[in-house]
């Protein structure tokens, strides 16, 4: 997946649990789904701090380099929430 694509996932799933929070019942799930929109807004904010790095000095070896390590952290992070959401779901 490209950085564009990943920016464009974390922009769609931000929107998603902002408008969850701001339409929320109460505030336990104001909360969690705020916490959600951030999760996806900083991660958003990793993948175009990234995709602006590659466009600026993505030919250089170690930039490229330090991009796809960046990324496998960022995947990591990513799948931290996804096994955290699935504990989450089977309560």
């Amino acid at each position: 997946m490209s950085l564009e694509d990943q920016i464009g996932m974390c922009s769609q799933h931000y929107q998603k649990w902002k408008e969850m929070a701001l339409t929320a019942k109460d505030q336990m799930e104001t909360r969690k789904f705020t916490e959600r929109a951030f999760f996806w807004l900083e991660l958003q904010t990793a993948f175009i701090t990234l995709w602006s790095i590659e466009q600026a000095k993505g030919k250089d070896p170690e930039v490229k380099k330090r991009i796809l390590v960046a990324k496998k952290n960022l995947t990591s992070k990513l799948a931290q929430y996804i096994d955290q959401t699935l504990k989450e779901l089977e309560l």
